[in-house]
């Protein structure tokens, strides 16, 4: 009876991690009626505290986690978690997106890897190449970034993992590691621009 049991659990967490496939992902609001909203709370279940909305069109939501059918995702500056039976994963997310925003503090810097890379720090911003993206030959959630820039080489390591800026309470489903300019920037990010 216990085995059983324990089949049919590994079973259903399986089919609950198909459903949602490699995180953080980009999702769309599905089967919310056109007058009402999906709510995002604080904790992944149904009577904690709402945090903010989505609509019932939104689109290009940013999922970065998941847990007992409950999707992470950022309202502002803080994470919440959204039902995942009212979100639909969007097509063709395989590998690690081609547009990125990557953060870091102390000091503040930016890495924009979609329509215009950059790299941005207060006092400047310098465009880059369009960056090589290597998957990891033995790990299926770490890629190599190589671009070129005009002060030169920009060499990271972006790992699926969860990340916090340390800054705000929102969360991040990548995490970088990035050598560039002589110094070492490790930072957070997500999926867009």
């Amino acid at each position: 009876m216990v085995r059983r049991a324990l089949i049919v659990l590994l079973l259903l967490a399986g089919a609950a991690g198909a459903e949602t496939g490699e995180l953080p992902a980009l999702f769309d609001v599905r089967g919310v009626a056109a007058d009402d909203v999906l709510n995002i709370r604080a904790q992944p279940r149904a009577s904690a505290e709402i945090l903010g909305t989505l609509a019932p069109e939104a689109e290009g939501v940013e999922v970065v986690d998941a847990a007992d059918g409950w999707g992470q995702v950022n309202a502002g500056e803080r994470a919440g978690w959204v039902a995942m039976r009212f979100l639909v994963r969007q097509t063709g997310q395989e590998g690690l997106p081609e547009a990125l925003a990557c953060q870091g503090t102390e000091p503040f810097w930016i890495l924009r890897t979609g329509a215009a890379p950059a790299f941005v720090t207060p006092e400047r911003e310098i465009a880059v190449d369009a960056p090589e993206i290597l998957r990891s030959r033995n790990r299926t959630d770490r890629y190599g970034v190589l671009a070129e820039t005009a002060a030169g080489p920009l060499r990271a390591i972006v790992a699926r993992e969860t990340c916090g800026d340390g800054m705000s309470d929102r969360a991040f489903g990548f995490g970088i590691d990035m050598i560039f300019g002589g110094k070492v920037y490790s930072g957070c990010c997500s999926i867009g621009d």
